[in-house]
């Protein structure tokens, strides 16, 4: 049944597929279960085939800190925005805050925010390099922040498009309503990617 999910949202929603030119490993990361593994090899690949600049990058939805040290290999500021309790499709719930916190303290170009992306995008007018979103995987949500994100940001990449049909939805949405291009790198669960 997910697969035919799957099969449904890729032929309602056509995304063109991303293909990398390099992959490379960032020079640091860190040892954590992740369903992110893989997407780690793409960063620079984007960042150079669609010449990102380099200051700072914001991302809703760090869990426990893969995606925020991968970006801090490439990004002079990385800022970290999640209500640090889990949702509705993670594994572990309980607030993890202060044990992300911990395990990213020797990457100092990382400042993590306890907040709701709510709340967040209500007052902050940057704009940004490059951007991230991987909330609960709702197409509310998703859209709502995501938005948000396309239009503060050159870049922006969403996870999941692969395995949640609303987020693939919410992408195709988001890059129709801002007129950007858009791309799906379809492995490692998905990466939608607005440009």
């Amino acid at each position: 049944m997910a697969n035919l999910k799957k099969f449904i949202a890729s032929k309602l929603y056509p995304l063109a597929t991303y293909h990398p030119l390099k992959l490379s490993e960032p020079a640091k990361t860190i040892d954590i279960k992740t369903a992110w593994k893989g997407l780690e090899l793409i960063i620079e690949d984007i960042l150079i085939q669609f010449e990102i600049g380099r200051d700072n990058c914001i991302e809703f939805g760090v869990e426990f800190g893969f995606s925020s040290v991968v970006f801090s290999n490439y990004f002079k500021q990385v800022k970290g925005i999640d209500i640090f309790i889990g949702d509705e499709h993670t594994e572990e719930k309980g607030d993890h805050y202060e044990k992300t916190k911990n395990s990213l303290i020797a990457f100092e170009n990382i400042e993590l925010i306890k907040s709701d992306y709510r709340d967040w995008i209500k007052n902050d007018q940057t704009m940004y390099d490059f951007a991230h979103v991987d909330i609960v995987h709702n197409y509310k949500e998703t859209y709502e922040c995501g938005y948000w994100a396309a239009m503060h940001s050159k870049c922006c990449i969403f996870h999941d498009t692969e395995s949640f049909p609303a987020v693939r939805k919410a992408v195709y949405d988001i890059a129709k309503n801002t007129g950007k291009k858009v791309y799906n790198y379809p492995f490692h669960n998905g990466l939608g990617i607005i440009v």
